[in-house]
């Protein structure tokens, strides 16, 4: 596949209308929607946008707003997930942007950085196998999909359930507190198949991760906890109480009670208890005789270790067609990542490239690779079939050590960013 033209730069004027036209022209096959179909999602991708959220962060009232789904102006929830998922802001970085912040807000802030650490560190560890329950079945609500006598898991016609579903699919990011009632909708109200909704979920999401949104459904469905997550009337009215007042169903409520939680029998799922997490170098490792740096998605800012160890080296990305084409990713997925190549190759000197990842790293003319750790499966399978003799350590919150990951409270460090 020939280069794709450099995405156009918001810092340079271009719109993200212009991204989305740019994306539907190169990627247009590949969105979920169609070229037709590509649109921005809510949330602007890119290193300014990025820095921009970063020095803007405030968490003051955040153990008490992080929740709130609206109105939307109470919403304590900082959006920042999209640019650590993609690594324009690092976790340490968020970390330290609020040192100063009130004690009560900054604990309850960092634990949440810590439980998507625990997120990476769990994936880092089991990998694949995050794809099929970690401790228990799957508990069936009833014999159909939507066994609670509806045949859709997110029926629109319930107000909570459209705004939610409405907010994934045109803005591509919701509160956590919403992302639990859809997953708990799902899995354990209909019953149906939790791995089908977080491939969906994962479809939408401008922060969507295999750790972070695997984790989140295995824990509200309780495959992965020992505990299932109850959705009902109740977390609405008390979250975003104009939804119910508006809901055609309020008077019929089909979530009006706690839905069984009943848990599904042990599996023998992936080795949880006290062991190592692969977590890459904690220094560069190999010859430091990089020439061009192998990009990947987990880390695409100007700040990515093997890119900022040689400001004169260019880069390459390789949007990697084989696996896009299985994931159907939502053209604002795609938008997101274009706003931000076409930023960085503004002052970088960037290959933007559609292929198998694999060919097209191997056909740079014998140019020797610089990449950065990715605490991913798929960059191990890439990195183990590859020539780089130069890899940089991944930024992590928790440096990997021997541990339990059965639970968030087993992994938890004692004290402090290295525990």
């Amino acid at each position: 596949m020939p280069v794709l033209p450099s995405p156009p730069s918001l810092a340079a004027g271009a719109s993200p209308d212009d991204l989305a036209d740019w994306v539907a022209t190169h990627l247009g096959d590949l969105a979920r929607e169609g070229a037709d179909g590509v649109r921005p999602g809510a949330l602007r991708g890119g290193q300014s946008a990025a820095d921009a959220a970063l020095a803007g962060l405030d968490v003051t009232g955040y153990a008490r707003s992080r929740s709130t789904v609206l109105p939307v102006h109470r919403q304590g929830a900082t959006r920042l997930s999209p640019y650590v998922r993609h690594g324009l802001v690092t976790l340490p970085e968020a970390w330290d942007a609020v040192a100063a912040a009130p004690e009560r807000d900054r604990r309850k802030y960092r634990d949440e950085l810590l439980w998507q650490e625990y997120a990476r560190h769990l994936y880092a560890r089991v990998g694949p196998g995050s794809a099929h329950p970690l401790r228990r079945e799957q508990a069936r609500a009833g014999s159909r999909p939507g066994g609670w006598g509806r045949a859709e898991p997110w029926p629109r016609e319930m107000a909570c359930m459209d705004h939610v579903v409405g907010g994934l699919e045109e803005d591509g990011w919701l509160v956590n507190q919403t992302r639990m009632w859809l997953a708990s909708q799902w899995g354990v109200r209909a019953g149906a198949t939790w791995r089908e909704g977080e491939d969906l979920m994962f479809a939408h999401l401008l922060d969507g991760s295999r750790a972070a949104n695997r984790l989140g459904w295995q824990w509200t469905v309780g495959t992965g906890s020992g505990k299932a997550y109850g959705f009902s009337r109740w977390q609405v009215e008390k979250r975003a109480p104009e939804l119910c007042a508006s809901c055609p169903l309020a008077s019929a409520c089909p979530i009006q009670e706690w839905p069984d939680q009943s848990l599904g029998p042990d599996t023998d799922g992936p080795d949880l208890g006290r062991g190592p997490v692969p977590g890459g170098p904690t220094r560069v490792d190999g010859t430091g005789e990089g020439q061009v740096v192998w990009l990947t998605a987990e880390s695409l800012g100007t700040g990515d270790p093997a890119l900022a160890a040689d400001p004169d080296r260019p880069g390459v990305f390789v949007f990697d067609e084989p696996l896009l084409r299985r994931l159907r990713l939502s053209g604002k997925r795609l938008v997101f990542l274009a706003e931000t190549l076409g930023e960085l190759a503004e002052v970088r000197g960037l290959e933007v490239r559609r292929g198998d990842v694999l060919t097209e790293l191997t056909g740079l003319g014998g140019a020797r690779l610089a990449t950065t750790y990715a605490p991913v499966p798929g960059w191990a399978r890439l990195r183990a079939r590859l020539e780089v003799p130069e890899v940089h350590p991944w930024p992590w919150l928790v440096q990997p050590r021997p541990a339990s990951v059965r639970s968030f409270s087993a992994w938890r460090p004692r004290a402090g960013r290295g525990g």
